[in-house]
């Protein structure tokens, strides 16, 4: 019997998950991974850190499971997905830290480009709106300011990726530059119509199309793992950015289905397949996968902090020693006594997108300790995906029946059930958290005929528990307003 390996590289932790076919994890193995702040608004890590530690925990789950690399039918990639990294075409080294998604350093560019009314070139071909949330800007910004960078790129000497390139180049021993169309909708260069790189935009951003990788499907033979890395060669045959693999692995495979992946951040996408649905609330359009030909969209809504918040309160407050405990400290309050916690420290994604907001706590009175604080953390990741749905039904006309939901803080029953009760509707979630890892797999695993099609993928999708509303609509109301209050402070703090 074979199995399948998931590389799944995220923003805080490289996992490795092993899958059989029925679609149930195997092994599992994780390694945390740092974060750096070099200066308010900045976001990177060492991409070694990040290759490393990936490398690392593909051979503990191997050698937990007591498997192979015989034993694997193939390897699925998926990623972080806007982080941007850029290195030599020769020797695989990096010219500087990779920077994250979270990243706000490029704020000013995409300001100037919209001044110049550059916005609307870039949303038509796209699909996305300028933010220094994508990776174009912060390519542009390398090149711009490491010493040396445009004449070596120019020259041919540079190559750029997202982590899912950076991984793919390192497996195979250079042998392949590449991405997939979902990773490179994400790059503010990548031409949804066409699915190619645009060169207009490249122009815009001065970027040599020398350093672009190749572009692929989401589930075909990119190449075979180096000899050396592994006891022997594993075909990687998947690849696909983590909100994308998530809507795979949730089961969205037919248009009309929504997941919300709770992480780092929130990321909401409803599958439109061959459909290219414009918005106009603010959100995203960008490609879900490729396969077999055939491109499939997407309606995506982001949130920046939603997990990234949790971090804060263990790490930076220090009310709580691990993320698992937060449940407990909030349930020692039957709500927030007013407070909001609008977690924008790296800025507002959607709809609001504005790199200049940043985190506040609003509405503390002498009575406010730390379970009102903890309850207030949670109900602000929930809020964040109210403006989500809000966005994405007034785009679609239609109402949302039900929520999917995944990610690690899908664990967290409160912030379930206050989901559920602040859009009132049912919120669904999967049986395993890990969607993201499961969808890479399973994109991996059609392109080795692991599985025979989407039918049987359907087959293997399992709920593990419905959280329904109980509170009444006019209260979910009032919580959305005075959220809609705290938001408006949060904004343009640091202009």
């Amino acid at each position: 019997m074979s199995f399948l390996l998931a590389l799944d590289q995220g923003t805080t932790s490289s996992r490795a998950i092993i899958f059989n076919h029925s679609a149930e994890i195997v092994s599992i193995a994780q390694q945390e991974l740092p974060q750096h702040y070099p200066q308010p608004g900045w976001v990177e890590q060492d991409a070694w850190d990040i290759l490393n530690s990936q490398l690392s925990v593909a051979h503990r789950v191997l050698a937990q499971a007591g498997l192979s690399a015989g034993d694997l039918a193939a390897i699925g990639i998926t990623n972080q997905r806007e982080t941007t990294l850029v290195w030599e075409r020769t020797s695989g080294t990096p010219i500087a830290n990779a920077i994250v998604w979270q990243d706000r350093r490029t704020a000013d560019l995409c300001e100037r480009l919209q001044q110049e009314g550059r916005e609307p070139l870039f949303q038509e071909k796209t699909g996305l709106l300028l933010d220094p949330y994508f990776s174009g800007t912060k390519l542009a910004w390398l090149l711009n300011n490491v010493p040396g960078a445009r004449v070596r790129a120019e020259k041919g000497e540079l190559l750029f990726g997202t982590v899912e390139s950076w991984l793919l180049w390192h497996l195979t021993n250079g042998a392949r530059h590449l991405t997939d169309v979902s990773n490179a909708s994400r790059t503010l260069l990548f031409n949804i119509h066409t699915c190619d790189w645009d060169n207009e935009l490249l122009e815009v951003l001065n970027i040599p199309r020398a350093m672009l990788p190749e572009i692929a499907e989401s589930s075909e033979r990119y190449g075979d793992t180096a000899t050396g890395l592994f006891s022997a060669p594993i075909p990687i045959t998947g690849m696909a950015g983590d909100q994308q693999a998530a809507l795979f692995g949730q089961g969205c495979i037919r248009p009309g289905l929504v997941k919300n992946t709770y992480g780092t951040g929130c990321f909401m996408l409803k599958q439109t397949g061959t459909t290219l649905v414009r918005s106009a609330n603010r959100l995203l359009t960008t490609v879900a996968w490729q396969l077999n030909g055939q491109v499939s969209y997407a309606l995506e809504g982001s949130v920046f902090s939603a997990g990234a918040a949790v971090q804060w309160l263990r790490d930076g407050l220090g009310i709580i020693s691990t993320a698992a405990e937060i449940e407990q400290l909030a349930l020692q309050t039957p709500d927030s006594g007013g407070v909001c916690l609008v977690p924008a420290f790296t800025g507002l994604g959607a709809p609001h997108w504005d790199p200049h907001a940043r985190g506040i706590l609003a509405g503390i009175s002498p009575g406010t300790g730390r379970a009102e604080i903890a309850r207030a953390c949670l109900e602000g990741i929930a809020l964040q995906t109210v403006d989500l749905v809000r966005a994405m039904e007034a785009d679609t006309g239609i109402s949302l029946p039900e929520l999917r939901v995944d990610g690690g803080a899908t664990a967290n029953n409160l912030l379930m059930q206050i989901q559920a009760d602040l859009l009132g509707i049912p919120v669904v979630r999967a049986r395993t958290s890990e969607t993201t890892a499961l969808g890479a797999a399973f994109l991996a695993g059609l392109a080795v005929g692991y599985w025979s099609g989407s039918e049987e993928l359907e087959l293997t999708r399992r709920i593990d528990r419905v959280f329904e509303p109980h509170i009444s609509r006019d209260k979910a109301e009032a919580m959305h307003q005075s959220w809609q209050q705290a938001v408006l402070r949060a904004k343009a703090w640091q202009q």
